[in-house]
C-alpha cells in the first residue's frame, strides 16, 4: 500500500513538474542571416581571404622565380649547387602545400572570431527574452533539425529579432 501511495504520489509530481516546462525553439541561422552587421563580417572575410590569395600568388611567383632560374642555369651548377637549389625549390613547394592547407582553416577561425560578436548579441537577447517569458528550455533549429513537432507559437526566432530591432518581410 505504501509503495501505490508512494508511486501515485511520483506520477502526480512528475506530471506537475512536466506541466511547468515551457519550451522554445530559435533559428539562430536564420537570425544571424538577417543582422545587418553580417554584411561587414562577409566585407571583411572577403578582405582577408584576397590578402591570403595575395600571400599565395607571391608564393608561386617567388616558386616559379626559382624554379626558372635552375631550369636556365642547371648547366652551370656544380652538384652541390644543383643539390642546394633543389632543396630550396622542395622546401617552397612544401611551404605553398602547407599555405594551402593552412588557408582554408585560417578563413575558418577569422570567420567565428567576425561573428562571434553576432552570436553573444543573439545569445543575450535569446536569454533576455526566455527569462521575460518564463521558457524553461530553448531548442536550435539551426544545430540539427531533431524536433520532429513542435507548436509554432513556441518560436522565438521573429520574438528575437523584433528584439534586435531588425524588420523581416
Amino acid at each position: 500500500m505504501k509503495k501505490i501511495i508512494l508511486l501515485i504520489l511520483l506520477v502526480t509530481t512528475s506530471i506537475t513538474g512536466f506541466s511547468q516546462s515551457k519550451v522554445g525553439t530559435v533559428d539562430v541561422d536564420y537570425i544571424l542571416s538577417k543582422m545587418p552587421e553580417l554584411t561587414k563580417v562577409s566585407d571583411a572575410l572577403k578582405e582577408y581571404g584576397t590578402g591570403l590569395d595575395t600571400q599565395f600568388k607571391d608564393k608561386m611567383a617567388s616558386y616559379q622565380a626559382k624554379l626558372d632560374g635552375y631550369n636556365n642555369s642547371i648547366n652551370t651548377f656544380t652538384e652541390a649547387q644543383t643539390k642546394e637549389k633543389q632543396e630550396e625549390i622542395y622546401a617552397l613547394e612544401q611551404e605553398i602545400t602547407k599555405f594551402q592547407q593552412n588557408a582554408v582553416q585560417l578563413i575558418r577561425i577569422k570567420e567565428d572570431e567576425l561573428k562571434r560578436p553576432l552570436y553573444q548579441k543573439i545569445a543575450q537577447s535569446l536569454e533576455k527574452l526566455a527569462k521575460a517569458e518564463n521558457y524553461t528550455q530553448v531548442l536550435s533549429l539551426s544545430d540539427s533539425n531533431t524536433v520532429i513537432y513542435l507548436d509554432p507559437s513556441l518560436d522565438l526566432t521573429l520574438s528575437i529579432l523584433k528584439d534586435l530591432g531588425i524588420s523581416v518581410e
